[in-house]
């Protein structure tokens, strides 16, 4: 049987009452404290926070975990760093070692017992191992890392890294783990998430939900929502009905114009435009026949009208994409190799490549509908100048295990970063970040081509010139066509008018709102 909620459960238990008794009076109803949640996902993929990659995954560790900074809750903006399990910090002039002094007041979930140096420093030692951690590659860096006290922590650099701290919020390898949880657990820790966050793991339900329930020992103060629903539900109409309906109070929106003008329009709803955009771009795997020539991913960059897939996605929910790396991001630039719109220059292209005929190139992908509706709008395009692009649609979990395989030739991603270009430029186009490799993330492209000056501009010093390699970089890797970015995706999420999430929210690094000890139900 379906469950609706502690709220319908009252609703339901108060009529019996009025029934029962024949009472005219009004009654006080309590107030909510069951929050239900939409997601645009099949089911949960890994909730290890040290592996889990996806968007879905992210969002729901959000509330479970704690860094060592954080960014002000409702903002994606890298200037609002605020202190989390760390209370002060303090850095050498030359950048290369940093002290932490943490609370002495973190427990862990579950009777875990205090948090203390010891978990901290087993927490960074796994972001930075590549046999544990999808995120390793973002600790290259870390020469040491020691717990120098019970409640202090120092962290050593071989070099110094852009926005260190910004590695250290609760986002990907950031995440604070408890070490006797992990230990106790092992394998089962990917279904069974320990953190000292707000919030709780409770149960998971394959392809149902999973529940979160309050931490009443949490250092800010126990919660006034006492449990979550994390519902899956990858159909777009079941989620809006389900929304509409009030069988759950926030939902996952659907990246596209008309989805926005809709629920806005429904009474008691509020909608919000999150930053940072995801960058949508497809990478393009140039090791394999026709990509590895370069003349056929030329053709397939001017096949491309970004112009109109912006418009395709709507203004209040796409951003123009020019480089690889965001606008927005520290690092960014515009002066990039520009490929316009040309069926006549792509099909001129794949005629002096030995394919005047055309060519078929391959993609395995997603079947969440946002993502697969921009797809299937890049394969008309391609069309048109004889490229025949034929796409595999698997459910969300499996496309993740299967890119990751190398398995696909073109490989559309939808993702956001610390908003630092090395991050990007290091997840998505440095050699090590290749598929199959011990140190792999995100580099579907096969790209290599930047790899001086990605590792360069990680080690200098001078903050003009680290942006004129990372300006390198993006110019390399548009001249090698490793990618072509698309447009930039703003997060859309709903809720009702009666959640208080207790700040404004612009923004969140893992793409879903901040729920923490202050969000409430106003009745």
């Amino acid at each position: 049987m379906k469950r609706l909620g502690l709220k319908w459960t009252i609703l339901a238990t108060a009529t019996a009452l009025i029934s029962s008794f024949g009472m005219t009076s009004s009654i006080a109803f309590a107030t909510q404290t069951t929050l239900n949640i939409g997601m645009a996902s099949a089911d949960a993929g890994k909730l290890d926070p040290h592996i889990a990659t996806t968007t879905p995954d992210k969002g729901l560790l959000h509330w479970m975990f704690n860094g060592l900074v954080r960014i002000k809750p409702g903002q994606s903006n890298p200037g609002l760093i605020e202190p989390d399990i760390a209370s002060s910090w303090t850095t050498s002039d030359d950048g290369l070692t940093w002290v932490f002094t943490m609370r002495d007041d973190v427990e862990c979930h579950s009777e875990y017992g205090n948090l203390d140096a010891e978990d901290v420093v087993f927490s960074l030692m796994r972001s930075s191992n590549k046999e544990q951690s999808s995120f390793s590659g973002d600790f290259a860096a870390f020469k040491s890392i020691e717990a120098t006290g019970d409640y202090e922590v120092t962290v050593t650099l071989s070099n110094p890294i852009p926005s260190l701290l910004g590695t250290l919020v609760p986002y990907h390898g950031g995440n604070i783990v408890c070490k006797d949880a992990v230990e106790a657990l092992g394998e089962g820790y990917e279904r069974t998430p320990i953190g000292t966050g707000p919030f709780m793991f409770a149960e998971y339900q394959p392809q149902q939900y999973v529940r979160l329930v309050s931490n009443p020992e949490y250092f800010r103060g126990e919660p006034a929502i006492k449990e979550i629903f994390y519902r899956y539900i990858p159909s777009d109409a079941s989620r809006d009905l389900a929304f509409q309906s009030g069988e759950i109070d926030m939902i996952y929106g659907r990246q596209d114009q008309t989805w926005v003008e809709r629920i806005k329009k429904l009474p008691g709803t509020k909608v919000a435009i999150m930053s940072p955009g995801e960058m949508s771009m497809i990478s393009l795997n140039k090791t394999v026949a026709p990509l590895d020539d370069i003349r056929v991913r030329k053709a397939v960059a001017h096949s491309i009208d970004r112009e109109r897939m912006v418009a395709f996605k709507g203004q209040d929910v796409a951003l123009p994409a020019v480089s690889v790396v965001p606008e927005g991001y520290l690092g960014y630039t515009p002066n990039v190799p520009i490929y316009e719109f040309s069926v006549e220059k792509a099909k001129a292209l794949l005629s002096d490549a030995g394919y005047p005929n055309g060519v078929t190139i391959k993609a395995i992908h997603t079947s969440l509908p946002g993502m697969l509706s921009t797809m299937e709008a890049l394969q008309s395009l391609l069309r048109d100048s004889g490229i025949n692009l034929e796409i595999e649609v698997v459910e969300h979990a499996t496309f993740h295990e299967q890119i990751r395989k190398d398995m696909s030739q073109v490989t559309h991603y939808s993702a956001a970063r610390f908003p630092v270009a090395d991050t990007y430029l290091t997840q998505f186009f440095h050699s090590n970040s290749i598929p199959l490799k011990p140190t792999a993330v995100t580099n579907f492209s096969h790209c290599d081509v930047a790899d001086t000056e990605i590792e360069a501009a990680r080690t200098e010093p001078d903050s003009d010139r680290q942006l004129e390699l990372w300006a390198t970089a993006q110019q390399k890797i548009g001249e090698e066509v490793c990618a072509v970015p698309i447009y930039q995706n703003l997060q859309l999420w709903a809720w009702k008018d009666t959640l208080n999430l207790g700040f404004e929210v612009k923004g969140s690094l893992n793409l879903s709102p901040a729920i923490t000890e202050i969000s409430h139900f106003t009745e």
